[in-house]
């Protein structure tokens, strides 16, 4: 949807400019003819249009989704009808693409759907989870009471996510500058001194050698590279939408050493409070297992899941049924079997959540603090390195002309 600009002429003759955002020109001119303007002209603003085409506004962020949700909260919470409280949030938004979406349920709801109805098409930005408690919340008549646990939890996988890219970001950086430390080396500053040592007739040691040989290499292969590693991404880009390909990487993921297990434990934790969150919610342990499967971060652990609805139809509890996927650690099945036996499943799958979760960050604190050491010592030599590429022929030269 772009924006509009509207010349409008008012009832006491005053002449305005005002914005909108709307899916065509017709229903722009139709908007404001209803509230007594005469319009003049409608253009489409251009400046506005660079906006909504930007990557990262087709992008709805954590924290702007969970605001949206504790204004309809508040604003429900106040006596606001739904579709009313819709309109006054699309009117504060301002990411694009979200306020779209937004407005886009706000005319589904007019036309008389409810609200999870009208979420219900846009289930790839919104999530399932979020769709079935808003369902939950309506057939409940608490709408305000689920939405505000659906908020508890997008927090905690919000924090979640939050910590390991927090936890993933220091060692990127520091590997970058690494790598761009060695391509300048490699590119401007060998490449000067070749011709220096030449003259000299001296012969080179080898790691000086290599290292200008690797430097040739890439200046006279540079647009091949390019060339290479975008059609690497082009393939990558094509094959991550099949979902074979994407079971077989989630897979690989479970194999890697340590970060296996961070993958494994988030994906008990998220399956876990999601389906927590559900069964609080009212909806049935068949659908609610449905879904929270699809909550799990990993193809892999998605695909050996897939028959828990089935098992659970068959008159099997939860926990044996999760015991024949075949991924959930022992420690958690016996909760859930504890839960089960004590009336108290939805409060045991929140704990089983929250141990995996204080799991998760004590692994992540602990992958940041063997991992700086690492990447400085990777640094340390990759410096000496270079030093020695540099400085060892000079010394050489040294001792020819002496």
């Amino acid at each position: 949807m772009p924006y509009f600009v509207c010349r409008l002429a008012a009832e006491d003759g005053n002449i305005v400019s005002q914005p909108f955002f709307a899916s065509s020109l017709g229903e722009c001119r139709k908007h404001f003819e209803e509230e007594g303007f005469c319009v003049l002209s409608v253009k489409k603003d251009l400046k506005r249009i660079k906006i909504s085409v930007l990557p990262f506004e087709k992008k709805i962020k954590d924290k702007d989704f969970i605001m949206i949700n504790q204004e309809l909260v508040a604003l429900i919470k106040a006596g606001y009808p739904v579709l009313k409280s819709i309109e006054i949030i699309v009117k504060r938004v301002k990411n694009i693409h979200l306020k779209e979406l937004l407005m886009k349920v706000e005319s589904e709801i007019q036309e008389g759907k409810s609200l999870s109805e009208a979420f219900a098409p846009h289930e790839k930005d919104f999530s399932k989870v979020y769709i079935a408690s808003l369902m939950a919340g309506e057939r409940s008549g608490n709408l305000a009471g689920t939405i505000n646990r659906f908020i508890d939890y997008a927090k905690v996988v919000s924090q979640t996510k939050s910590r390991i890219r927090s936890a993933l970001t220091y060692p990127t950086l520091l590997i970058l500058f690494s790598l761009l430390l060695m391509g300048v080396l490699i590119n401007f500053i060998l490449p000067r001194f070749t011709s220096f040592y030449a003259d000299f007739e001296a012969e080179l040691p080898v790691i000086t050698r290599g290292l200008m040989s690797f430097s040739q290499t890439v200046r006279a292969n540079f647009l091949f590279l390019i060339a290479f590693a975008f059609l690497l991404y082009l393939i990558y880009f094509l094959v991550k939408k099949s979902e074979k390909i994407l079971v077989i990487r989630d897979r690989i993921k479970l194999k890697i050493p340590y970060g296996g297990a961070i993958w494994l434990e988030s994906g008990v934790a998220l399956f876990s409070r999601t389906l927590g969150l559900l069964l609080e919610a009212g909806i049935s342990l068949v659908s609610a297992v449905g879904i929270a499967v699809q909550a799990v971060p990993n193809h892999f652990l998605i695909q050996k899941s897939r028959k828990l609805p089935e098992y659970i139809k068959e008159g099997e509890s939860l926990s044996e049924s999760l015991s024949k996927v075949g991924f959930f650690p022992a420690l958690s099945l016996d909760m859930i079997r504890i839960g089960e036996t004590s009336a108290n499943l939805e409060g045991m799958l929140s704990d089983v959540a929250d141990f995996y979760d204080e799991g998760i960050r004590r692994r992540i604190d602990t992958f940041v603090s063997l991992i700086e050491p690492i990447v400085i010592i990777f640094m340390g030599l990759i410096v000496a390195a270079m030093l020695l590429s540099v400085y060892l022929p000079i010394f050489n030269i040294i001792r020819v002309v002496g």
